[in-house]
């Protein structure tokens, strides 16, 4: 399959605000598909190479998981690609999905991405991501506890 070029709208972090701004129409779009979406998403995360296009496909995911997208969990080997990213927009969705779905062996990468970024900071003057991949640890954490 074709990966689509990166939407123009898509908006990364910038000086001006520590968030992304998204095509709500383009991301409406696959929320709406739920699963079926989900082949088309798994395409561009594996082929893409672009962080803009990836950060957009993840804020992309994550709407979906919202709105109770399910079998997201069934991405993880797709998803893994990121594990070892050093990009703080990539880390942070990544991170905030693995919260969500709670796949067993995205526990051991969220901690290690945590480690290496604060031996080894990620350059991001907007936010921090270990904020994100700190929160999903602890979620990790509370959920093995409450079992």
């Amino acid at each position: 399959m074709y990966v689509q070029p990166v939407n123009n709208t898509f908006q990364m972090p910038n000086a001006y605000r520590n968030y992304c701004v998204a095509d709500k129409n383009k991301t409406d779009y696959f929320v709406r598909q739920k699963e079926a979406a989900l082949p088309y998403i798994a395409d561009v995360l594996q082929h893409s190479n672009n962080e803009e296009q990836i950060t957009e496909t993840l804020y992309i995911l994550d709407r979906m998981i919202d709105s109770g997208t399910k079998n997201v969990d069934k991405m993880y080997p797709v998803l893994s690609r990121f594990n070892n990213t050093r990009s703080p927009n990539i880390q942070t969705f990544l991170a905030g999905i693995y919260r969500k779905i709670q796949v067993p062996d995205a526990f051991g990468p969220l901690v290690k991405m945590l480690v290496q970024n604060s031996v080894n900071p990620v350059p991001s003057p907007y936010f921090d991501p270990n904020e994100e991949i700190g929160g999903a640890v602890l979620s990790y954490l509370s959920e093995r506890f409450r079992k």
